[in-house]
């Protein structure tokens, strides 16, 4: 399991004195909306220049028809990021398009597919998609699979039965994970890392109770002692 930090403080100068503060430590950043949209590709640069080995995942979450999701998956290359993800909601033509586009290329960065949003709680959740959380995750996990994508975006309580039905390979990455009890916030379905370690998950998204933290570099070591 794979420690992913969010940035999402609301400036790039505060994001980027959170990284240089974590610079030393192996983990993933994660460059959500917000802070592509505000900061563009020069904030991904100035990740790379604090540190080159840094690995980051690219959160934009892309949905549109197929040919347009392609097109934007194949400017994400231009990037430099080593995972960024689609919307399952988007349907299986459209994710394999964006396989298929990216297919040209000798290295290509992870690619995973958004399920349900870890904000959704059941009720909401069914009024838009007519199905319960597991069952529809399931059925998105199912045809991110068969599109050839590496893997999905779910909550730690969906990981390892999508891992059932696709493959122990395919990659689960979880956000709403509060490593020492934190407050949910805006999430619905958050988990410990404890929980996220028996649902098999790959990648653990933290964000707030990292960079709200007196000493964030301290929360990571804890937490990279916990996986």
């Amino acid at each position: 399991m794979q420690l992913c930090v969010a940035l999402d403080l609301p400036s790039q100068e505060e994001n980027l004195a959170l990284v240089e503060k974590l610079k030393a430590y192996p983990i993933w950043l994660k460059v959500g909306l917000r802070s592509y949209i505000r900061d563009g590709k020069p904030f991904i640069d100035a990740i790379k220049t604090i540190n080159p080995e840094f690995k980051i995942f690219l959160d934009l979450k892309l949905y549109d028809i197929p040919n347009t999701m392609a097109d934007a998956a194949e400017s994400i290359m231009g990037l430099g990021v080593d995972m960024f993800n689609v919307h399952a909601s988007a349907g299986r033509i459209a994710m394999h398009e964006v396989m298929k586009r990216l297919s040209a290329y000798e290295k290509r960065p992870i690619v995973l597919a958004v399920t349900a949003l870890t904000s959704f709680e059941e009720g909401e959740f069914s009024h838009i998609y007519g199905k319960t959380i597991a069952t529809k995750a399931d059925q998105f996990a199912k045809d991110a699979h068969d599109a050839g994508l590496d893997g999905v975006v779910c909550s730690a309580y969906e990981s390892a039965s999508i891992k059932s039905i696709t493959s122990d390979s395919f990659v689960t990455l979880t956000p709403g994970i509060r490593p020492f009890g934190e407050d949910a916030g805006d999430q619905e379905r958050v988990a410990t890392i404890e929980i996220a370690r028996d649902e098999k998950v790959d990648f653990i998204v933290v964000g707030r109770p990292i960079y709200k933290a007196v000493d964030p570099a301290a929360v990571v070591e804890k937490i990279l002692a916990r996986l």
